[in-house]
């Protein structure tokens, strides 16, 4: 009727569908939706679109590019993933559908998130900080690898250590590194570590294995695991899997390398290094003793030609000696003469009777007497002194060492002291007690 009619309201179908879309976006907040995918379609554009579907219903979901290029995984029809979206309404279609904005798969998802809740634990407990954390020895003597023995890891860390360092000693403490007993034998393992005896105690521990699944690394995000890895006295470096793979145990660890071969490279010194600066220490250390040497080689040149030969010295002081007896004989002369003369005078000038005159020649010739005594002791005092000179300059003359039968040889560089001074080939000469002997060196054989 025509009076029911102006009550209708009247909806396009945009107007509508909007209305739902905005109706289903305000009373439905993030929801998690698990199911299988199928109908999966990948366009250009980048975007996903594919149905979520259980055993008796299906939801159309779109994940658009911005979401899904930040996925570790790409998905597939027929797997089982938990979605994470929101719910709206394509009005373009009418459809109801969720736009999805993470994925993950159901088992995988499981583990994940009690991955996180373990980390963030542990975070908490200060296991990870980096202030806990022990420097690695740059030169490891012994090097203790928990990992199975027959593993690709293995081989990759004995061959690293035997390109760049094989004088490390490298230990396997075999375990599993995967399965149910994987957990309990790392934790054995770490704990038999720290007890061994001192002379073969280890440096450092490399706890790793190859890739694999989130399942395939529970042993490696277990607790236990963690806290053994914690309470190592020993320092600790964990690689687990590829790069792209993270443990809980890589965050307790000391330090974290993303692949085996790279922990075995951070931990192994590279022997080429260790030889070029052993190389350039030999160098410097052969500068410094040459510099040294050099040094020394000057200054006994100098005091080489300071040194005088003992004969100077002796013929220096037998010439003086003579100087001084000619010098004392003419003073004693000519004390003589003047007396004589004095004397003469006095009896010109006066004619004592006959006793004054013998008793002036008796005082003459006790005078005469006294003044050859004076000159006896003066040369006997003398001669004495020269003596004890000689005695002191034989006993520092290398000529008293040549008298015992030595000789001192010397070469164009001067004296030698030691067998390494001349070479094969050298002429050297030898001064004896009387002589002197040229001679040519055969061979050089120096001290034991």
């Amino acid at each position: 009727m025509p009076a029911a009619d102006s009550n209708r309201q009247i909806l396009t179908v945009t107007g509508l569908t909007r209305m739902a879309r905005r109706k289903l976006e305000t009373d439905f907040p993030m929801v998690f939706v698990e199911g299988e995918i199928s109908n999966l379609a990948t366009p250009r554009s980048g975007h996903w679109y594919f149905t979520l579907k259980d055993e008796s219903a299906q939801l159309r979901c779109a994940m658009f590019r911005n979401r899904n290029q930040f996925m570790r995984f790409k998905p597939r029809d027929g797997m089982a993933v938990i979605v994470r979206g929101r719910v709206t309404l394509y009005e373009g279609r009418g459809e109801f559908q969720l736009v999805v904005e993470f994925i993950e798969e159901t088992g995988d998802g499981a583990l994940r998130r009690a991955w996180e809740r373990l980390r963030s634990r542990l975070q908490v407990e200060g296991l990870f900080d980096e202030r806990r954390k022990r420097p690695i020895p740059a030169v490891p003597k012994r090097v203790g690898v928990l990992t199975s023995p027959s593993g690709a890891a293995i081989r990759d860390v004995l061959s690293v250590f035997g390109r760049r360092f094989p004088a490390v000693h490298i230990v396997v403490l075999p375990v599993q590194v995967q399965g149910e007993f994987a957990e309990r034998q790392l934790v054995k393992a770490l704990g038999l570590a720290q007890t061994r005896p001192a002379e073969e105690a280890f440096d450092v521990l490399l706890v790793t294995r190859g890739g694999g699944s989130l399942e395939d690394f529970a042993a490696f995000n277990s607790e236990k695991v963690a806290r053994a890895i914690a309470d190592s006295q020993i320092p600790v470096v964990c690689a687990i899997g590829h790069e792209s793979d993270t443990c809980i145990a890589e965050f307790v660890a000391d330090l974290r390398a993303p692949t085996p071969s790279a922990a075995a490279e951070l931990i192994s010194p590279d022997a080429g290094e260790w030889l070029a600066a052993f190389d350039g220490l030999e160098l410097r250390l052969h500068e410094i003793i040459s510099r040294a040497l050099e040094r020394k080689r000057h200054a006994l040149n100098s005091q080489a030609g300071q040194l005088r030969h003992p004969r100077a010295s002796l013929e220096q002081n037998h010439q003086r000696l003579d100087n001084l007896e000619t010098r004392l004989q003419g003073a004693v002369s000519r004390k003589l003469s003047e007396s004589a003369l004095r004397l003469s005078g006095a009896a010109s000038r006066v004619r004592p009777p006959t006793e004054r005159t013998a008793a002036l020649t008796r005082h003459v010739g006790q005078l005469g007497t006294r003044l050859r005594r004076a000159e006896s002791r003066q040369l006997d005092t003398a001669r004495a002194r020269f003596e004890v000179s000689v005695q002191q300059l034989n006993a520092l003359s290398p000529l008293a060492t040549l008298e015992r039968g030595y000789a001192i040889v010397t070469s164009e560089a001067g004296v030698v002291q030691n067998a390494e001074d001349v070479r094969p080939g050298d002429t050297i000469e030898a001064r004896l007690r009387e002589g002197r002997l040229q001679a040519e060196v055969t061979e050089v054989v120096p001290d034991e």
